[in-house]
């Protein structure tokens, strides 16, 4: 039997389909009603609607993860372009620029404050395609390998899944850096070679070819493959005791302002350790792509072993240190914004990567 039509025009079907006229954002306080035809009806509110839950390991995580990548990986490496800019010098001419302190000194007596930031659209351009494609992969790979491992092999050697997802997201992400990376180091450690990104890049296209964009490609994976490994396996194992021994409450009881406190420390600490492992290849990669010709092995011979692990480190610590801790900030705080929790230190069924911890 058809429903019945009230003289609205709207299904009443015995009084227990509600037409859809009755429901009004706009009458939300107790005790509304609306006339009709001289009449009063009782308005109910309009039901909310249920919040779509975001899901891990869908195409919006990763598209989510890489955006994250570029915001917190690009900006922060241009805002401390003035510390890598005396870091390389000191790197290649320890003579002229003997300390932090000096080098700062002697760029601002030579090219003032705008030569404090030479070189920022490169790192700007560079870091931004790196983090996309470190980030988002490494999202990808820890899952991918998670899945072939097992959740029991997973949940046992998970920092060799941590491990193993970072190296391979480092090795397409500095593919994507190379050619920023070359164009950087020329125009803030020659002068004279280029004012920035739009003429320094052509003039080494000119002179090299795509070939020179490419030159440090092997120090350079030599550099950021081992950084990123320890940037990653050790963030997710610091986060890890940190909410087991320090925080006194677990991950998913503190605040996002807490858990955004736990992934700046946890970078911080891991940027240290980042710092240390791959500075001996940050010297070479600044060496061999400021001299033209220049080998490895040159690069060893000239700095000795001792220069080449120590020369220009503790003004890079200090950078890789609070760049790697603002870096996880803001990549948790944007994976935050859009709806996912944040990275390490929980224990839930849809990451095997850390199930059973």
């Amino acid at each position: 039997m058809a429903p019945q039509e009230n003289c609205c025009g709207h299904n009443n079907n015995n009084g227990m389909m509600i037409p859809s006229f009755i429901y009004s954002s706009s009458s939300m306080k107790s005790g509304m009603s609306i006339p009709i035809r001289n009449k009063e009806r009782i308005v109910i509110p309009t039901p909310k609607e249920e919040k779509k839950k975001l899901e891990m390991y869908t195409p919006a995580f990763y598209a989510a993860c890489t955006l994250g990548g570029i915001l917190s990986t690009g900006p922060t490496h241009m805002a401390v372009t003035p510390l890598d800019l005396v870091k390389c010098n000191m790197q290649i001419d320890p003579v002229k620029y003997r300390s932090l302190g000096s080098g700062f000194g002697v760029l601002l007596k030579e090219q003032g404050i705008r030569g404090l930031f030479r070189g920022w659209a490169p790192t700007l351009v560079g870091y931004s395609g790196q983090g996309a494609c470190k980030y988002g992969f490494y999202e990808f790979f820890k899952k991918y390998y998670s899945d072939l491992a097992g959740p029991e092999f997973t949940a046992k050697y998970k920092t060799l899944i941590y491990l193993g997802g970072s190296a391979s997201a480092e090795f397409i992400a500095g593919v994507a850096l190379c050619p920023m990376e070359a164009v950087k180091v020329r125009v803030q450690t020659q002068p004279g070679f280029a004012r920035g990104l739009s003429d320094g890049l052509p003039k080494l296209l000119n002179t090299q070819g795509v070939a020179g964009l490419y030159k440090g490609l092997l120090p350079l994976w030599g550099r950021q493959i081992p950084y990123t490994m320890m940037k990653f396996a050790s963030y997710e194992n610091i986060v890890e005791q940190l909410y087991k021994q320090v925080i006194p409450k677990p991950k998913e009881e503190c605040s996002k302002q807490v858990q955004l406190g736990v992934s700046f420390a946890g970078g911080y600490l891991a940027g240290i350790l980042c710092a240390l492992i791959s500075h001996p290849a940050d010297n070479l990669v600044s060496f061999l792509n400021n001299a033209k010709g220049a080998t490895s092995a040159d690069a060893i011979k000239q700095l000795g072993m001792w220069g080449l692990f120590t020369r220009g480190l503790p003004v890079r610590i200090a950078m890789i240190g609070t760049l790697t801790g603002a870096q996880w900030c803001i990549y948790d705080s944007f994976k935050v914004f859009v709806g996912f929790p944040t990275t390490g230190g929980v224990t839930t069924t849809t990451n095997p990567a850390s199930a059973k911890n």
